[in-house]
């Protein structure tokens, strides 16, 4: 089983920054997927960024540019850097991890924007 711990939401302005982190127990394997997707109020969940092993990144278009992700093999933990935050960001972040044809989902964390 694998559990995944989330910490780093919060409020934030338009502009500002903010650091994810979300931390994987459990049985973890090293060639795995680990990254974030975002379900903003009213819509359905979408990519925000994803880290296939040690270094392929894959985000989605509406955040390239301003997030970055990466992550720490020895901590099993991943982190998404959000810079150039817009109201648009706002929504709950959930970290997930792939394995073996399972995912495994955090619970959530908040991110609000304000303009």
């Amino acid at each position: 089983q694998v559990q995944l711990v989330e910490s780093g939401g919060g409020l934030v302005q338009a502009g500002g920054s903010l650091r994810l982190s979300c931390a994987a127990s459990g049985s973890i394997f090293s060639l795995n997927t680990m990254g974030w997707y975002r379900q903003p109020p009213g819509k359905q969940r979408e990519l925000v960024a994803r880290i296939i092993g040690a270094v392929t990144t894959n985000y989605g278009d509406s955040v390239k540019g301003r997030f970055t992700i990466s992550r720490d093999n020895a901590k099993n933990t991943v982190y998404l850097q959000m810079n150039s935050l817009q109201v648009e960001d706002t929504a709950v972040y959930y970290c997930y991890l792939q394995q073996l044809d399972r995912a495994y989902w955090g619970q959530g964390t908040q991110v609000t924007v304000s303009s």
